[in-house]
């Protein structure tokens, strides 16, 4: 009997974004990413100072999770951010434009 070589799909290590959380902290500009399978992924902007304009915070964390969801899951993202609700902490909402290849037919 010939055994058949199973292979497994590899999943992605990290799941499709969903959202973005933005903190200005003393420290620096930290960032959450949620995914649709529930996870987290914490961080903080790198070479940007805690003076930095929001905005430029915004675009900079916009940048990691584009690049994020086309490099890991294949798949092109739109960020769009919501109104502020207090100082120093802005949110916004990551949706699929245009899905992974395998999930095109």
């Amino acid at each position: 009997m010939v055994r058949q070589e199973h292979t497994k799909k590899r999943q992605a290590p990290f799941g499709m974004p969903k959202g973005i959380v933005l903190l200005a902290t003393p420290e620096g500009w930290r960032h959450s990413v949620l995914t649709e399978e529930g996870g987290t992924l914490c961080g903080r902007l790198t070479g940007l100072p805690p003076d930095t304009d929001p905005a430029e915070a915004r675009a900079a964390v916009t940048a990691v999770v584009v690049g994020l969801a086309h490099d890991v899951n294949e798949a092109d993202v739109d960020v769009v951010w919501d109104q502020p609700r207090e100082p120093g902490s802005w949110t916004a909402r990551v949706t699929v434009v245009a899905p992974p290849p395998s999930a095109r037919g």
